[in-house]
C-alpha cells in the first residue's frame, strides 16, 4: 500500500502565558485572546454605530488607494489647496501684485508635475523661487520648494537627495537673512532649516518604507514561485515514483503470463491437464497484478477507504514470488545468509521489487534454466544477489538500452545510499549478474 503519513511529533504541551494558555499545533503557537466583554444590545430604536478606529482605518485606506491610482489628480488637489492657503496670506500682505500673483501661481502649479520629473520640478521652483527673492517680496508659495525637495528625496537616489537639500538650505540661508519671517535671522534661519530638514527626512521615510513593501513584495512573489517549483518537483517524484511501480508491477506479471500462456499452447495439446493447470496460473497471476495495481492507485483516490488497500509486499513475500517464477518453468532458488533484522517497509518494498524486476529480465531476455536469489544480512548493512545461468549478454538490460527496469532498481537503491550493479557474471561463470547493497536504519520489532 502507498500510504502518505505524517510524522508523528511531540504531544501538545502548554505553556503558561500572563493569565492565558498557549497550545502548540505542529509549529503554530496559538495564544487565545480573553474572552471579549459582553455588549449590552442597543437599545430599541437606536442605530449600531461603527467603532471610530475603524473609521480612521478605512480614510485611511482609502486616501492612500486614491493617492496609488491617481497620483496627477492628487497632486492637482494638493497645489490647488497650497495655492488657496499662499493667495489668502498674499492677500493680506503687502506684497499683493499681479507680478507677485503670477510667480506665485507658476511656481505652486509645478507641483503637479513633481512625480513625472522631480529633479526637473525641484530646479525650476528653486530657480523661480531664487528670482523671486531677488525680485524682493517673500511669497508662502514657497512651500512649493519644501514639496519639490520632499519628491526628490522619495523617488531619486539619496545623492540627489541631499545636493537638492543643499540646496534648498542655501535658499533657507539668504531668505532668513532678507526677510526675518520669525523675527530675528537667527530664529528664522533656525525655523527655515527646521522645514528644509522636515522635507528631507520626510522623503527619506517615504523611500525606505517603499523599498520595504517592495523587498516584501519580491520576497512573497519569490516564496510562491519557490512554492510552485517545490510543488512540481514532488508531483514529478511522485509521477515517478507511480511509473515505477507500475513498471515492475506489470512487466513481471505479464512476462509470466507470456510464459504460462506459451507454456499452455505447447503442452496442451499432448498434456490437457498441464494446460489448463498453465492456464489456471494464468488467471491468478493476472488477478494478483489486477489487485496490486488496485492498491497502488487506490492511494490516489480520495473516496476510497485506506483499510481497503493491501500491504505493499515485502521480504516475506520473496517465497511466493520464487513460487510464482517457478510456474514458468524457470528454477528459481532462494537463500538467506546472516541473521535477518527488521528492514522498515520501504527498504523491504526495494529489495522486494530488485528481485521482482532482476527475475522478470531473466524471464524475458535470458532463456535461463536456473536463477538464484541471496539475501546476506549483515547488520545494518543488507546486500541482495541475483544470478542465472542464461547468457552473458541481453537485449534491454544494459545501461544505455531502452527501459526503464534498471534505471528503476538504480533510483530504489539510490534512495537508500546504496549501489547497483547489472551485468555479466564472473569471468568463470557464465550468466547474468544483479547485485545491490544498501544500509538501513534498524527498525525496532
Amino acid at each position: 500500500m502507498l500510504r502518505s503519513r505524517l510524522p508523528a511529533g511531540p504531544s501538545p504541551g502548554t505553556l503558561p502565558v500572563s493569565l492565558h494558555e498557549g497550545r502548540t499545533l505542529g509549529i503554530t503557537t496559538e495564544i487565545p485572546a480573553s474572552p471579549a466583554p459582553r455588549k449590552l444590545a442597543p437599545a430599541q430604536g437606536s442605530t449600531a454605530q461603527q467603532p471610530p478606529d475603524d473609521i480612521t482605518r478605512g480614510l485611511f485606506s482609502s486616501g492612500r488607494r486614491m493617492v496609488r491610482t491617481h497620483p496627477l489628480a492628487t497632486d492637482a488637489l494638493l497645489a490647488a489647496v497650497l495655492l488657496a492657503l499662499s493667495t489668502e496670506w498674499l492677500a493680506g500682505s503687502g506684497f499683493a501684485s499681479l507680478r507677485s500673483v503670477l510667480i506665485q501661481t507658476v511656481l505652486i502649479a509645478a507641483v503637479v508635475a513633481r512625480r513625472i520629473w522631480p529633479a526637473s520640478v525641484f530646479l525650476f521652483t528653486s530657480a523661480l523661487a531664487f528670482g523671486q527673492w531677488l525680485l524682493g517680496f517673500p511669497l508662502l508659495g514657497d512651500a512649493a520648494v519644501l514639496v519639490a525637495l520632499y519628491t526628490v528625496a522619495a523617488h531619486q537616489s539619496r545623492i540627489r537627495a541631499l545636493l537638492a537639500a543643499a540646496l534648498a538650505e542655501s535658499g533657507a540661508v539668504i531668505a532668513a537673512l532678507k526677510w526675518d519671517p520669525a523675527g530675528t535671522p537667527q530664529r528664522s534661519l533656525v525655523f527655515l532649516t527646521a522645514t528644509v530638514v522636515a522635507a528631507l527626512f520626510a522623503g527619506l521615510a517615504v523611500a525606505s518604507g517603499r523599498q520595504y513593501l517592495d523587498w516584501m513584495d519580491e520576497r512573497a512573489r519569490r516564496l510562491e514561485v519557490e512554492r510552485d517549483q517545490q510543488a512540481e518537483i514532488a508531483a514529478a517524484a511522485e509521477r515517478t515514483r507511480i511509473a515505477r511501480e507500475l513498471h515492475d508491477i506489470v512487466s513481471h506479471s505479464l512476462s509470466v503470463v507470456i510464459t504460462l500462456a506459451d507454456a499452455a499452447a505447447i503442452v496442451g495439446r499432448a498434456d490437457p491437464d498441464r494446460g489448463v493447470e498453465a492456464m489456471t496460473e494464468v488467471s491468478e497471476v493476472g488477478r494478483r497484478a489486477l489487485a496490486d495495481m488496485r492498491a497502488m492507485l487506490g492511494v490516489l483516490r480520495t473516496d476510497e477507504p485506506s483499510s481497503a488497500l493491501a500491504p505493499q509486499p515485502g521480504v516475506a513475500e520473496l517465497d511466493a514470488l520464487a513460487d510464482q517464477v517457478r510456474g514458468t518453468g524457470l528454477a528459481v532458488g532462494l537463500t538467506v545468509e546472516g541473521t535477518a533484522f527488521p528492514l522498515g517497509a520501504a527498504a523491504e518494498l526495494t529489495l522486494y521489487r530488485i528481485v521482482q524486476e532482476a527475475l522478470t529480465n531473466t524471464l524475458r531476455h535470458a532463456g535461463a534454466r536456473h536463477a538464484q536469489v541471496t539475501i546476506s544480512y549483515a547488520d545494518p548493512d543488507v546486500q541482495v544477489r541475483v544470478t542465472d545461468d542464461g547468457g552473458r549478454t541481453r537485449a534491454g538490460t544494459e545501461p544505455g538500452a531502452p527501459g526503464h527496469g534498471l534505471d528503476g532498481m538504480r533510483e530504489r537503491v539510490a534512495l537508500h545510499g546504496g549501489v547497483l550493479r547489472a551485468g555479466p557474471g564472473p569471468a568463470t561463470a557464465d550468466g547474468w549478474l544483479v547485485e545491490a547493497s544498501f544500509r538501513v536504519e534498524q527498525v525496532p520489532a
